[in-house]
């Protein structure tokens, strides 16, 4: 018995020097951890999980952050290469700045001065990862400089992986990740800083892909901003996309002219909507993105049930953008757990 204590308390002292030196081990780990998100491991403008301080920003090719240039800086650093772009308001440049590719955008015309001031307006206040980097400004030049991204909008996505070095990501996978990216972006315009805000420059499939830039590790960012009026500014306000007419199935019912042919349109007579109008075009967007992959039919059966409920005529019962992202979340977590990697192993989201 008197072995036994003895063995006992000899242990006792050795189990409590180990949780000690573990316990002491997890404060200097977390204290190193703590100093790097204070200290931006040693420089000031760089910050945990990519993100830059307010008015600065960093390209994927640079390591720390810089203040937003201005138009000193725009003017004399920001050379012009040739034109990449051209629309009613704003000409777009593939520029250089200090040896990295950036994008310059110019107003094309003064008659769409209020849509580009308000387009920079957003970049401004919406900069986070599912927003192109905005890398300066010169609001009385009109003009604007971006992150450069070389493979291009949306519109480009059939082209680029039909590409001999893009093929290996013509997966499922990969389009089923754009699809989560499209309604990730249209959650946090619905829940931004700058309010709810709705994307009025998608009254067609066309238009709406433009919206969207394709990142060279095939994520995507939305890039034009210029129309995204507020829902509920002032308060319980609706909005109505332009002055005109729109037509066709890919808009919401509730963007079309409600009465009849027998009376002429008139803007001022056109009811307004809110951001439900961007839930009913998710199927659409999806269903160009899926294309006609192998597996797509899959993710389509998964998905049916979610999309019908987009295409709710009544916009109050179709879901939010949230609710619509975690189906598909979980859609790809799913698929992916049961679809063997290459190695025999299972990926997992």
């Amino acid at each position: 018995m008197g072995r036994s204590n003895s063995t006992t308390s000899r242990g006792v002292p050795v189990v409590l020097v180990c949780l000690g030196a573990l316990l002491l081990g997890n404060v200097v780990i977390y204290l190193y951890l703590d100093s790097l998100q204070q200290s931006g491991d040693g420089d000031p403008h760089l910050t945990p999980h990519g993100a830059c301080p307010p008015r600065h920003f960093r390209m994927a090719n640079m390591r720390n952050c810089s203040p937003w240039l201005e138009c000193p800086q725009v003017r004399t650093e920001v050379r012009k290469l040739k034109m990449i772009g051209q629309g009613a308001v704003k000409q777009v440049f593939l520029s250089e700045w200090k040896g990295h590719k950036v994008a310059l955008s110019k107003l094309s015309s003064l008659e769409y001065q209020e849509d580009f001031l308000h387009g920079l307006s957003m970049l401004q206040a919406l900069q986070g990862p599912h927003v192109v980097v905005l890398v300066g400004l010169c609001s009385e030049d009109h003009t604007l400089v971006t992150e450069y991204h070389p493979l291009g909008s949306l519109l480009n996505l059939v082209a680029v992986l039909a590409q001999e070095r893009h093929r290996v990501r013509d997966t499922w996978q990969t389009r089923l990740r754009l699809a989560l990216d499209y309604v990730s972006i249209l959650h946090y315009l619905h829940t931004s800083p700058a309010g709810t805000r709705v994307m009025c420059d998608s009254n067609d499939l066309v238009k709406t892909l433009s919206q969207f830039l394709l990142t060279s590790d095939f994520h995507l960012v939305v890039n034009d901003l210029d129309a995204l009026p507020e829902v509920g500014a002032p308060a319980g306000s609706l909005v109505r996309c332009g002055h005109r007419e729109l037509t066709g199935e890919f808009v919401a019912p509730e963007q079309l002219w409600p009465h009849g042919d027998g009376q002429p349109f008139a803007d001022e007579l056109m009811p307004g909507y809110d951001e439900k109008t961007d839930i009913w075009k998710i199927p659409d967007v999806t269903r160009f993105l899926m294309g006609r992959v192998a597996g797509g039919d899959v993710v389509h059966f998964h998905l049916f049930h979610i999309n019908g409920e987009c295409k709710r005529r009544d916009p109050h019962l179709r879901p939010s953008a949230m609710d619509v992202l975690s189906v598909y979340r979980s859609v790809y977590a799913t698929m992916m757990r049961d679809s063997p990697s290459p190695g025999g192993s299972r990926d997992m989201l």
